[in-house]
């Protein structure tokens, strides 16, 4: 069974759309805020299509850092979206060519990988094309609303705004903890080393950008050794 109708793509990607415009438009807004034109809040959605290597971005840039620093701390966020491309290009018809292989990476963030993966058989090309479309408009057009908010609203509001990152975060992550130890413990360690390099005289000199990998890397390193996922056994 293969799936490659563009009407069933588009609807399937609705809701994935609703839910990154109110995304973006914290990040768009968060973004201004940092000194980042519109314009360029806008580019930098539209060439990434990644929220937490985004937000991660926006930190290390307005620190300063260096090319070098940004670009490991993407590959440490990022890297399960190469682990995440593997695994779709499995589910895609045989149908499907190199170059379209490679338009549907640019979009294979976590929740259309996730819808991609559900359906039973194999997806096609207008599929995953139909799927992708409205989630990057959402995403690019809540950063352009927020980007263009953050120029016209009183300071008051944009600051109450600016919770909303934090509270996108706690819901995201307080659910799957209260499921799962492992990730409980996990993001406990996180929390304690990002708040040992950021008050410790002597780790508080390390910059944003070494901040987020060591914290990223120890915290997932300790939670693999600690709360190892066991094998199926065929």
């Amino acid at each position: 069974m293969v799936h490659n109708k563009i009407k069933a793509g588009l609807r399937d990607g609705i809701p994935i759309a609703a839910g990154y415009f109110s995304v973006s438009f914290t990040f768009g807004m968060l973004a201004v805020q940092d000194g980042i034109s519109p314009f360029h809040a806008v580019l930098i959605s539209l060439l990434n299509l990644t929220s937490a290597g985004q937000f991660a971005g926006i930190t290390v840039i307005v620190s300063g850092a260096s090319l070098l620093e940004m670009a490991l701390t993407q590959l440490v966020i990022n890297i399960r979206y190469a682990l995440m491309s593997v695994s779709l290009s499995q589910k895609l018809d045989r149908s499907v060519k190199t170059f379209q292989r490679m338009l549907i990476a640019y979009g294979n963030t976590d929740e259309i990988f996730a819808v991609a993966s559900s359906k039973p058989g194999s997806v096609g090309s207008r599929y995953m094309c139909g799927l992708i479309f409205l989630p990057v408009v959402g995403w690019v057009g809540g950063t352009l609303a927020g980007a263009v908010a953050s120029t016209l609203l009183p300071a008051a509001v944009i600051s109450a705004l600016g919770v909303a990152l934090y509270g996108m975060f706690i819901a995201i992550v307080v659910p799957v903890a209260k499921e799962s130890r492992a990730v409980l413990m996990v993001t406990v360690m996180a929390l304690v080393l990002s708040a040992a390099f950021y008050y410790l005289p002597v780790l508080r000199e390390i910059s944003s950008g070494f901040t987020i990998i060591i914290c990223t890397v120890a915290a997932a390193g300790i939670g693999a050794v600690l709360f190892p996922v066991k094998e199926e056994k065929v």
